[in-house]
């Protein structure tokens, strides 16, 4: 009877390989199930506590609307500041030098020999305000002058001054009705009663100025005696 065929025995190096994939699937396997238990993929990560406060609640719920909210500390646009306005005089002021003219005239240029010049004041308001000025024969004075000498003078002689307060409109311009003759002589306060020289004629020049209320006028009137 023929013996049957002896099996083959192994190394014992393979065994050893053997031994030692078994080792390391099983170390494999008992890894991964450590992992799923640990870590599993499904877990959600957990939410913050809702907070008690409502207040914190509407402002996380709306940050748009904090931030829209106008600021009640803002400071308040400042307004046009207000003109003051001039005080206006309650009536016509008083004429000054400021806002009066005032011209001396006389009737003509040159006079005949024995022909008396008659004297006049004009007053010109060049201002936009009305104003009022004495402009009675007290307030006038009229001087006639050859050179630097002094001829006559109105105040010398006069009688009787009298006042007179008118009111110039703004842009009046006014002349003295009644003219004042010069009589052509020498005027002093010691001589008027008495007889007094003339004044030369032949071509000799003189000169008119004049004031009206302590205004003088802005030049002469310049004619000639015959």
């Amino acid at each position: 009877m023929t013996d049957a065929p002896r099996r083959r025995r192994q190394s014992p190096a393979v065994y050893r390989r053997r031994r030692l994939a078994a080792g390391l699937l099983a170390l494999i396997v008992i890894g991964l199930v450590v992992w799923l238990v640990a870590a599993p993929p499904w877990r959600v990560a957990p939410t913050a506590a809702p907070s008690s406060d409502p207040s914190a609640s509407a402002a996380s719920a709306s940050p748009s609307a904090t931030a829209a909210a106008p600021s009640a500390a803002a400071t308040p646009t400042a307004g046009p500041t207000a003109t003051p306005t001039p005080s206006v005089p309650a009536g016509p002021i008083e004429c000054t030098a400021a806002n009066i003219t005032v011209e001396a005239l006389s009737d003509k240029a040159e006079y005949a020999q024995g022909e008396n010049p008659q004297l006049s004041i004009r007053l010109s308001n060049a201002s936009a305000t009305p104003c009022v000025l004495n402009v009675g024969t007290s307030a006038q004075s009229f001087t006639v002058t050859s050179g630097t000498d002094v001829w006559w003078r109105s105040t010398d002689c006069q009688s009787e001054p009298s006042d007179m307060e008118v009111t110039l409109a703004a842009g009046q311009v006014v002349t003295s009705s009644a003219p004042l003759t010069w009589d052509r002589t020498r005027s002093s306060v010691s001589s008027c009663d008495g007889e007094r020289p003339y004044a030369p004629g032949g071509g000799a020049t003189y000169h008119l100025s004049v004031s009206i209320g302590g205004i003088p006028s802005a030049g002469t009137a310049s004619f000639v005696l015959q």
